[in-house]
């Protein structure tokens, strides 16, 4: 035994001082990778051989600068340099003897064929199919291009943004609207206007979640329309720049950038926006009841003018391999001013013009808004197992002000009146998930969130009298306070057994909504907790389809606005009102979907059902003096069935086409003065896309967007078109791209409506905004268009 320890420690003193002689012939081959123009190539592959058997001795990967190192004892090699756009690059004959070699700049030359392949095949998919939910690239579609996000909600399959810039989803507007995955004060408590604010270049792409999991809120009847906005997370230095130019008057200018070095990234956005929308439209308003008869029609120009600023930074700090720490500030400013005109031109029976009345509205609309976040995200070694942690705090204000003066040529003097909104706005978001594996394909998702919302509205309306002084009008003076708390917590497995893959959750839902009237002293306090269930099966037919069935409880509180007892003063014989007394909506959704993959192209064909409970309508009713209100009530029960499909089709590698319709049945019921209310409707919306790629380097792309006509428990809405044309060209080896565009190149997108209701019958017409031409011109900083999106499949993070 005393042998064998002596035996064994002479070996390990040889083995060390062999070792150690070894160590001190280890050297450093060094050197810097450079394309044809003299820009650096970074995360290359750099394999070391020997020269006489050719066997792997190492390797690295260049830096992003372009260089290399490899450290490797003394010896005769070949180094194959290999990069995926660029012709492999040997270096013969590198010897090591014992010190480091410098082997200076390497330069790599570019490789067409390579290049043209990568064009075709690393390009990002304009639609992409998950579990539960389509993602739609924004970038692929030319005319969202300079435009911003409600131009670019209005070209998703089965989203339909109105003249007001109201958004549906499937033909319900109790759609869920989110940024990054999470409520934000860029939507704000007038989704309507706020989406006209986001520049479209800072947008990455637009999920559709037309039956989410419960691993979201559960809000929003139809689902929800999250829009990912633009992070980059490569290394180095690199970014994107735009620039649009418009008519009518659309500037605007955005940049995203990123500096990315070992465990640091820093993200900046900033995009400056301008635009004029001129809109108009013409009214008809039949009153025939036992109070009152007579006729006027309305004929109104409108512009809706003003500036949004939004800026962003934050920073990725990668602790380790399995902890990063995220934080973002983000800050928009915004100032709107709007004018209209109206002219009211009163008749009657016998259609004899009797007087003319001219309203005019001056308005100014600044808006601000602040958002802070910080995110912990925690990886392990176990593969699928993660944690993460929310947290965000915004703080959103908005002040509408508005000169009107209204004037008659048969009356001496004119009305002079004033209006003022104040909205001002706090959220407090706190988020948990945690997600754990099990077996070989299952997991375990929890977590729980809190939100505590407070809204505070203060509107009045001033008149001037014979004196000159100004007189609050009664009927239009309150205050609204809106506080909402509601804490939420799920619980979801799924796995994957053979060809089937299920999901499965349940999510609880405590809300606490508390609004009043502080002027009048009207109290409505509702608590009410709710489970909602989540059910998702794929089932993989053959390698090239799936099918999938899904069902979902959600509900739908009533936004901020549809609550307000006040609303727009601009019309003085049309007023627009909220109901604090409204409800929840509840909805059943079911839906069966198939996707079919197939050698050029796509299809994707699903058929849905949706069971409404306390169905949100909007009222319009009529007093003795003719004046006309239009009210949001809990109406009826709906029930919609639809079928719904996308189609991509690439017949040549140059020429692509995509075509979706929704095609569905809403029937609503229900009784509102003793009298019930019935609409059986069937119609249907689309969207039809070709692009074209001429001469390698310049797009050419027409769609076509149709909604049919539908009917409403009060009357109809009519159909609606319109044609957007855009046309890119690549410049600079494709860091630049310059895109001209048109939408609505008829000046065809207008709101028709019919509305009959007992004694009454209005029939109008509205354009909100005209034919639109933009120039747009985009520059990628240290990034190519192709290497763009290679790296947008591949770049992941830590691991890339």
């Amino acid at each position: 035994m005393k042998s064998f320890l002596i035996y064994l420690f002479l070996f390990i003193v040889l083995c060390t001082y062999a070792n150690a002689q070894q160590q001190s012939r280890m050297a450093f081959i060094t050197g810097k990778l450079e394309d044809s123009d003299k820009n650096p190539v970074p995360f290359a592959n750099v394999a070391l051989y020997h020269t006489k058997d050719s066997t792997l001795v190492g390797g690295a990967v260049s830096d992003e600068t372009g260089n290399f190192k490899i450290q490797s004892s003394a010896g005769h090699y070949l180094l194959k340099i290999t990069f995926l756009t660029l012709n492999e690059k040997i270096v013969p004959d590198v010897r090591l003897a014992g010190k480091d070699i410098n082997l200076g700049v390497i330069i790599m030359t570019s490789n067409a064929k390579v290049l043209s392949e990568v064009v075709v095949k690393g390009e990002k998919s304009q639609m992409e199919l998950q579990l539960d939910k389509r993602v739609f690239n924004v970038g692929k579609d030319m005319s969202n291009i300079g435009s911003n996000a409600s131009d670019i909600l209005n070209n998703m399959p089965s989203v339909t943004v109105d003249v007001d810039g109201n958004v549906a989803l499937r033909g319900s507007g109790n759609v869920r609207i989110l940024i990054d995955g999470k409520q934000s004060g860029m939507v704000g408590m007038n989704p309507a206007e706020a989406l006209k604010q986001i520049p479209g270049d800072l947008i990455e792409s637009i999920e559709i979640i037309t039956n989410p999991s419960s691993r979201y809120d559960a809000e929003g009847e139809v689902g929800i329309l999250n829009i990912v906005m633009k992070k980059n997370i490569r290394y180095g230095l690199n970014g994107s720049f735009t620039g649009t130019a418009g008519y009518p008057s659309n500037f605007g200018g955005s940049f995203n950038v990123n500096y990315r070095k070992k465990k640091l990234n820093l993200i900046a956005s900033y995009g400056h926006l301008y635009r004029e929308g001129p809109g108009r439209g013409t009214s008809r308003q039949v009153y025939n009841s036992t109070d009152t008869s007579f006729i006027y029609e309305q004929k109104n120009t409108r512009t809706r003018s003003g500036f949004s600023n939004s800026f962003m930074v934050g920073m990725d700090y990668f602790l380790d391999k399995y902890n990063t720490l995220n934080g973002t500030v983000s800050y928009r400013k915004s100032r709107n001013k709007n004018t209209s005109l109206l002219e009211y031109r009163d008749f009657d029976l016998n259609n004899n013009l009797t007087r003319t009345v001219i309203r005019s509205e001056q308005e100014t609309e600044p808006r601000a808004n602040f958002e802070a976040a910080i995110n912990y995200n925690k990886t392990f070694e176990k593969k699928g197992k993660s944690l993460s942690v929310v947290g965000k705090y915004i703080l959103s204000d908005e002040i509408e002000s508005a000169l009107f003066n209204e004037s008659s040529q048969t009356e001496v003097g004119s009305l002079v009146q004033r209006s003022f909104n104040t909205e001002d706005e706090k959220n407090i978001l706190f988020q948990v998930d945690y997600i754990q594996p099990f077996g070989k394909n299952g997991q375990i998702e929890t977590g729980l969130k809190s939100s505590i919302r407070l809204l505070d509205n203060d509107f009045s309306v001033h008149q001037q009298n014979q004196a000159m002084n100004w007189v609050i009008l009664p009927d239009f003076d309150n205050r609204f306070a809106y506080d909402e708390k509601i804490h939420a917590a799920y619980l979801m497995a799924s796995n994957q057994l053979g060809k089937i893959f299920i999901q499965a959750g349940l999510r609880g839902e405590y809300s606490d909504i508390l609004t009043e009237l502080k002027k009048t002293n009207v109290v409505n306090h509702r608590k009410y907790f709710n489970l909602f269930p989540s059910l998702h099966l794929s089932y993989k037919l053959k390698e090239s389809q799936t099918l999938q069935l899904s069902y979902s409880y959600r509900l739908s509180r009533p936004e901020f606005r549809s609550l307000l007892p006040f609303s727009n003063f601009s019309d003085s014989r049309v007023f627009r009102a909220g109901n604090p007394l409204l409800n929840p909506e509840y909805t059943h959704s079911f839906e069966a979907g198939h996707l079919m993959n197939m050698e050029k192209g796509s299809l994707l064909s699903s058929v849905y059902y949706r069971h409404r409970l306390g169905v949100v309508e909007n009222i319009t009713s009529v007093d003795s003096a003719g004046f006309t209100t239009v009210t949001p009530i809990n109406l009826s029960t709906g029930d919609s069935y639809g079928f719904e499909f996308n189609l991509t089709y690439d017949p040549f590698e140059w020429w692509k086409w995509t075509a979706n319709a929704n095609i569905f049945r809403a029937v609503n019921q229900g009784v509102y003065n003793d009298k019930i209310l019935r609409s059986d409707t069937y119609t249907w919306t689309s969207r039809l896309s070709s692009r074209l790629t001429l001469l390698k380097n310049i797009d050419f792309q027409s769609s076509l967007n149709y909604r049919a006509p539908r009917k409403t428990t009060q009357g109809k809405e009519l159909s609606q078109y319109s044609i957007d044309l855009g046309l890119s060209r690549d410049l600079l080896k494709g860091r630049a791209t310059v895109t001209a565009s048109v939408r609505d190149l008829f000046n065809s997108r207008k709101r028709r409506s019919i509305v009959e209701n007992a004694g009454y019958y209005s029939q109008s017409e509205f354009q909100w905004r005209a034919r639109q031409f933009l120039v747009t011109f985009s520059y990628r900083l240290n990034r190519s268009k192709e290497k763009e999106k290679r790296a947008d499949d591949s770049d992941n993070g830590e691991d890339s």
